[in-house]
């Protein structure tokens, strides 16, 4: 097998750091576990018309409440993407997690309306005396594409759980225009039908959520297994292109065929 990847000086300095979070819900018919998916809109540059879990880009303000909040030894690109997390779930979905505080649908709504009019989320815990709480995000994983023709971001993944999941959801219309609950698997069944779209990474990530039940099973996967950077690269199999991932660290589905690879 012949493998390729780039060389960083082709992807380093176009690196964004970003953050995403999958968010679990007890299944109200008392199936697998939940997850909030988001339709992202088709006119937007990067996986436009996909299906996502929540997330975005760590703005220069996660960073300094990051640096704010941060203990002594602290990995600050990690708290600083956490925050980030925390920021955009408020922001494009109405849900409050890695928070501790007084919260209900009230507050929620509106917190998202002054985090949306202010883009700070320091603001937003200062206004309703809420304290970030981010040990109770879970890693999960990293990607780091490294590919000349891509917009690259080096995404760290986290998990987050809401219980019963009792709580509203509404879209945020600038970049999603569809958010829904699906189990893992039922979120890859919809691909499979042709009803929802999902790049490379998501598909990946979907599979290896899929493998469990409830949020617990996935925690105690997650806390065991390694998070390494992945950085998708070329393998050739039987004279065909495949895009991989490296083996060991959780993923059922190393890969697929680049020419049904979604990849942005």
């Amino acid at each position: 097998m012949e493998t390729h990847d780039i060389e960083p000086e082709h992807w380093l300095a176009k690196t964004t750091p970003a953050a995403t979070i999958v968010i679990f819900r007890r299944d109200p018919e008392g199936g697998a576990a939940q997850i909030l998916m988001v339709e992202r809109n088709a006119s937007l540059k990067f996986a436009g018309g996909a299906t996502v879990f929540p997330g975005g880009k760590v703005d220069p303000a996660d960073r300094e409440l990051a640096a704010r909040i941060a203990g002594d030894g602290a990995d600050i690109e990690d708290l600083a993407a956490r925050v980030a997390a925390v920021r955009e779930t408020l922001e494009e979905t109405g849900l409050v997690v890695g928070i501790e505080g007084v919260v209900d649908g009230t507050i929620a709504a509106e917190a998202r309306r002054m985090l949306i009019s202010v883009g700070d989320l320091a603001q937003v815990l200062d206004a309703y005396g809420w304290r970030l709480a981010p040990e109770r995000l879970v890693s999960f994983a990293r990607w780091w594409p490294k590919h000349r023709t891509e917009r690259i971001f080096d995404t760290r993944f986290y998990l987050a759980d809401l219980g019963t999941g009792a709580v509203d959801i509404e879209v945020d219309a600038t970049e999603n225009r569809h958010l829904f609950w699906a189990s893992a698997q039922g979120a890859l069944d919809l691909a499979a039908q042709g009803l929802i779209k999902i790049i490379f990474p998501t598909r990946r990530n979907l599979e290896r959520l899929a493998q469990f039940a409830s949020f617990e099973d996935t925690r105690i996967h997650a806390e065991a297994t390694p998070v390494d950077t992945i950085s998708p690269f070329m393998e050739q199999r039987d004279g065909a292109a495949w895009l991989m991932i490296p083996d060991g660290l959780g993923y059922p589905v190393r890969g697929e065929p680049l020419e049904s690879a979604q990849r942005g």
